[in-house]
């Protein structure tokens, strides 16, 4: 409620003026998906890492976006392994560009066209978009021990990186992670992981409480209703981390494997065909 007051020589009158209420309208279906320049990094060789994200609108709704006329970075090619398959709600650091040291003040723009709208996200390498470890600390993790010089966990799947298997057959994935053993979690006194969840609820990569590192496999490309993970996250033991996958229906899928140190991640591909 806001008052406003209202005075003359003779009389004062208080008015009330109800303030309009504001609320956010929650949509589960019908919404587009957003692409998003997450900022950029330096490489050792003196080029450049442009990182991309996406925010999907709808909070139950997976969008698929083949690439094509719809879905494409420019310039250097529509297919700059970018995601397909979308999941809900906004998802940071799924893919990144690497471009060369002479890139200078162009924009590699992403476009995404979904639902009938056309978004944009324009990457540039203007200083204030500079990302570092502090700040993917700040977007995904919680408290540990972080240095300038702590690296991504890798991340290599056994075997062949395209594969071919029949509808209703499973596949065994075996990766395998080295990690730095950085960012050094203490225990709490509960006996937990001292990392706590960042506020990112609704990212698809994260880790569950209380794992240091893990494998966390998405859909990246194809019908996600098609594909079953048992399981999707697996704390890695030893450096290994293993899933089952099983299709229900043909075509053809991208299955990416995210290494995740709670804050850091490296990403590896398998490209399945189902007959």
């Amino acid at each position: 409620m806001v008052s406003v007051l209202l005075s003359s020589v003779s009389s004062v009158v208080l008015l009330f003026v109800a303030a309009p209420a504001f609320s956010q309208i929650r949509y589960a279906t019908g919404q587009d998906v957003v692409p998003v320049f997450e900022g950029w990094e330096r490489n050792a060789d003196g080029s450049f890492t442009f990182v991309f994200g996406y925010m999907n609108r709808n909070y139950e709704e997976e969008v698929d976006i083949p690439v094509g006329p719809d879905n494409f970075l420019e310039p250097g090619g529509v297919d700059q392994r970018q995601p397909a398959h979308f999941y809900t709600r906004r998802q940071q650091y799924v893919f990144k560009v690497r471009v060369p040291k002479d890139w200078g003040k162009k924009d590699l723009v992403w476009t995404l066209t979904s639902h009938g709208k056309t978004e944009h996200a324009y990457a540039t390498l203007l200083p204030t978009w500079e990302i570092d470890v502090g700040t993917y600390q700040q977007n995904r993790g919680g408290p540990g021990e972080l240095g300038e010089d702590d690296d991504a966990p890798s991340i290599r799947v056994e075997g062949a990186a395209q594969r071919t298997i029949s509808a209703g057959s499973s596949l065994t994935l075996d990766a395998f992670v080295i990690d730095d053993g950085k960012p050094s979690n203490r225990p709490s006194q509960s006996g937990s992981s001292a990392r706590v969840e960042g506020p990112l609820t609704q990212a698809v990569v994260r880790l569950d409480r209380g794992v240091r590192l893990g494998v966390i496999w998405v859909v990246y490309r194809g019908d996600a209703k098609a594909v079953t993970f048992e399981p999707r996250k697996i704390p890695v033991t030893d450096g290994k981390a293993s899933t089952t996958v099983k299709f229900s229906a043909p075509g053809t899928y991208v299955l990416r494997a995210y290494a995740d140190d709670g804050i850091l991640v490296s990403a590896a591909d398998v490209t399945v065909t189902v007959k």
